[in-house]
């Protein structure tokens, strides 16, 4: 798939060319915190598919924790643009709601639904899983 993307005022701007990994909703907390409460939607993608194309993201890595995921996110606006992951550590983790286009997203699965909150929705179905669904 060949997708654009970016921040909420235009100043970070990002492309991907290449099929998504996974899509997926995660509930764990530290994305509560990153969406205001919300489970986190996003898509993964191969590093090597996934490149700015305008501005430099600023990012952010908890310094108390062995392996932090390191955030992306615009230092004007402040949009979450994604995220890299010790756990995936040669992709991109988009953020859905920065692409141009956000029609393509289907959920495949839900993860940390442990730390699920009560308004949360998961549609009948999906496969959901108390943490994340490590790869084979």
């Amino acid at each position: 798939m060949k997708a654009t993307g970016g921040c909420y005022c235009g100043a970070l701007r990002y492309s991907i060319d290449g099929a998504a990994e996974a899509m997926l909703q995660c509930h764990c907390r530290e994305c509560q915190y990153n969406t205001g409460g919300n489970p986190n939607v996003a898509a993964v993608f191969a590093l090597e598919d996934f490149r700015y194309i305008s501005g430099e993201p600023s990012t952010f890595a908890r310094s108390d924790l062995d392996t932090p995921v390191v955030r992306h996110f615009c230092s004007n606006c402040g949009t979450g643009i994604g995220s890299r992951s010790p756990s995936r550590p040669n992709s991109m983790i988009v953020k859905i709601g920065t692409f141009d286009d956000q029609s393509f997203f289907k959920p495949q699965v839900a993860i940390f639904t442990c730390d699920k909150q009560p308004y949360h929705h998961i549609a009948e179905g999906l496969p959901a899983f108390d943490k994340r669904v490590v790869k084979s």
